[in-house]
């Protein structure tokens, strides 16, 4: 797969994601709906060696329903989400799909924490969903 860019609203922060993705899909938890301030996350994850991000972000620490750290970073200027690290998932970088230069690139896999999804969201397509987290592969 080509390089992949992509960044926050302002254009402080930039990033280049190589290779492929681990996995992509969208996420329905609360806790990201929170967070995106809409009714789901989409992201695409790639081993973090995989990613170069230029500009600052700080960081959100959040917990998820595992009791385990999810780390949400985003631009200081415009706050714009821009990845997560989450300790079930080592050295693996979630981006947001949204900050893609080229969202359209993005093609969910799958969907989790669906027995959370807001009954006014039908996102389409013939992938997996799972009412929680899937189990590991």
């Amino acid at each position: 797969m080509p390089d992949l860019t992509g960044g926050c609203l302002c254009g402080q922060v930039r990033y280049t994601l190589s290779g492929d993705p681990v996995f992509s899909g969208l996420c329905h938890c609360r806790n990201c709906q929170r967070y995106t301030g809409s009714a789901f996350e989409a992201v695409v994850a790639f081993p973090s060696a995989s990613v170069s991000i230029d500009g600052e972000l700080k960081t959100y620490n959040d917990t998820g329903d595992s009791g385990q750290q999810v780390r949400r970073r985003f631009c200081p200027n415009c706050g714009s989400g821009v990845v997560a690290e989450a300790d079930v998932l080592p050295d693996v970088l979630l981006v947001l799909a949204g900050t893609l230069d080229d969202p359209s690139a993005f093609a969910p896999a799958m969907e989790i924490y669906c027995a959370s999804a807001q009954p006014w969201v039908h996102a389409g397509g013939e992938r997996p969903r799972f009412d929680k987290m899937p189990p590991p592969p």
